[in-house]
């Protein structure tokens, strides 16, 4: 028989020993009820924590102390004793004495002010002076964000270390490009692999942008008029105005909103989830890409030893680690929407119907993107490429397009411009019926040096059908981008080069 123990937020079988370990408890609670995904399978550790409740709640106690120290320094009847106990306690928060009272008052943060004084009793009277309850919470949301940020700043970056060195190796092997996923000319490994680095810089200057213009709400009061200091500061604007100086400095910002309501514009919160968004339409399209590669058999994601493609097909390897960037990449991409609409819809100075949205819709959008970019690193460290199938492939389609170089080849030794176009059209497309229809080898070289008015040998067109003469400058493209815009930015983050991921499944 199952029943839910409140105390201990685990299911146990009540039939069961009661001295079985916590930890038999916590499986069996697990088993239970739902988890999201983005815990048990996808965001990292890392992650997971700065959308926790210890994160947040020491985050309001570290909110709580810089504004009683800037309240101190501005002369309010608040004592460095009183301060002392307040920084003593601000880690071992008693959890179940701010449980208890918020089961009897309904409110979260009267709660946790409870509980702070019942640790801190010299201090519980200063505690929270002056502010509502917005001041611990978007403040806390602020820092939050600017946390996680730095954390998809630091992986993007990494992401790129792993590519900047894969389109270095392969900037000189010939590949088939595409437009309309058809064969168009010919490119490098490497250059493509620049245009999934490309959009990656779009994303992270985004998030420099976003990281460098986040500002805390301060202590704006109820309704964004800071009328309870001027109470507590007798009317003393300036005074007002260096409390919050001195809370951003405490909290590591450089300014305030210059203006609210009860919160910070939830056009930030939008902002940011844009921003997130575009980090999951840069890595959804590297992830399709590489399905498709795979499908031709180029290129490939990393396949483990004792890894099981497909339950009924044991020969399959299946690109499933791209497939879930495309999936978490949608996700993000839609949930972009919650706070654009949360942003739409606050009335006046506030109303309570961002919270339950907001609290989920940014979260999730942070963890989904964490455990993209793992996957991101995880395939980028050890993509699989196979030169030989790419050369093959290129190799049949290589007559088509270097039918302007025999062209010009032609016109050298006297042929007509336009004649000679009409018959590469023509044989051009004889040439594909054979290939199309009769499932044959493409045989427009040899049709073109059966055909007189060319005057070319077989030996003349193949010693000028080289793979690396199709490839235009893509190999001095891999080099500039490199040296001109990656390598800057690797170097100046170098602290944070070597990261890798191991993924839960």
């Amino acid at each position: 028989m199952i029943k839910y123990k409140e105390t201990s937020a685990f299911f146990i079988d009540k039939d069961a020993d009661e001295n079985r370990p916590a930890a038999t408890e916590r499986k069996t609670f697990m088993r239970n009820t739902y988890e999201s995904p983005f815990g048990a399978r996808y965001a990292s550790k890392e992650m997971q924590y700065l959308f926790s409740q210890d994160k947040k709640f020491k985050t309001w106690r570290l909110l709580w102390i810089a504004l009683a120290k800037a309240e101190h320094q501005l002369g309010l009847p608040i004592t460095q004793e009183q301060i002392d106990e307040l920084i003593a306690h601000k880690d071992d928060i008693n959890y179940e004495e701010a449980e208890a009272r918020e089961k009897l008052v309904r409110h979260d943060v009267m709660s946790h002010v409870y509980a702070y004084g019942l640790q801190c009793p010299n201090a519980k009277g200063i505690i929270h002076l002056g502010a509502t309850s917005c001041y611990v919470g978007d403040n806390t949301d602020v820092v939050i964000m600017r946390d996680a940020l730095q954390v998809v700043r630091r992986k993007i970056i990494n992401v790129l270390n792993n590519l900047a060195k894969f389109a270095d190796q392969y900037k000189s092997l010939p590949c088939l490009a595409y437009t309309h996923l058809q064969p168009a000319q010919l490119t490098t490994v490497g250059k493509r692999a620049t245009l999934w680095m490309n959009e990656l810089l779009y994303d992270l200057d985004e998030i420099d942008y976003r990281i460098k213009n986040l500002k805390l709400l301060g202590s704006k009061g109820t309704t964004g008029t800071q009328a309870s200091f001027m109470e507590l500061f007798e009317g003393d604007t300036e005074k007002i105005k260096k409390m919050d100086e001195i809370i951003c400095a405490e909290m590591g910002f450089d300014g305030v909103v210059p203006v609210s309501g009860q919160t910070y514009s939830r056009k930030i919160d939008a902002a940011i989830l844009a921003t997130l968004a575009g980090v999951a339409e840069s890595a959804s399209k590297f992830a399709t890409d590489l399905r498709l590669l795979q499908n031709f058999k180029e290129m490939e994601e990393p396949f483990e030893k004792n890894q099981i493609g497909s339950s009924a097909m044991p020969y399959k390897r299946n690109p499933m680690r791209s497939e879930r960037i495309c999936s978490l990449a949608r996700y993000v991409i839609v949930d972009m929407m919650n706070p654009a609409f949360t942003t739409a819809t606050q009335w006046f100075e506030r109303t309570l119907d961002d919270s339950a949205n907001k609290r989920i819709a940014v979260a999730e959008g942070f963890l989904a993107v964490d455990g993209i970019l793992d996957i991101m690193l995880n395939v980028t460290a050890d993509l699989v490429v196979y030169p030989k199938v790419i050369t093959a492939r290129v190799m049949k389609e290589l007559p088509f397009m270097a039918t302007e170089n025999i062209m010009m080849q032609a016109v050298k030794k006297g042929g007509d411009r336009q004649q000679l176009h009409e018959k590469l059209r023509v044989h051009s497309q004889a040439a594909a019926r054979v290939v199309k229809e009769e499932g044959g080898e493409n045989d427009l070289i040899d049709r073109v040096c059966a055909d007189p008015s060319f005057g070319l040998t077989k030996e003349e067109i193949l010693a000028e059908m080289q793979p690396i003469n199709f490839v235009g400058r893509a190999p001095q493209q891999v080099d500039e981008f490199l040296g001109n815009l990656v390598k800057p930015i690797l170097e100046a983050n170098s602290d944070l080069l070597g990261e890798t991921a191991d993924l839960k499944v």
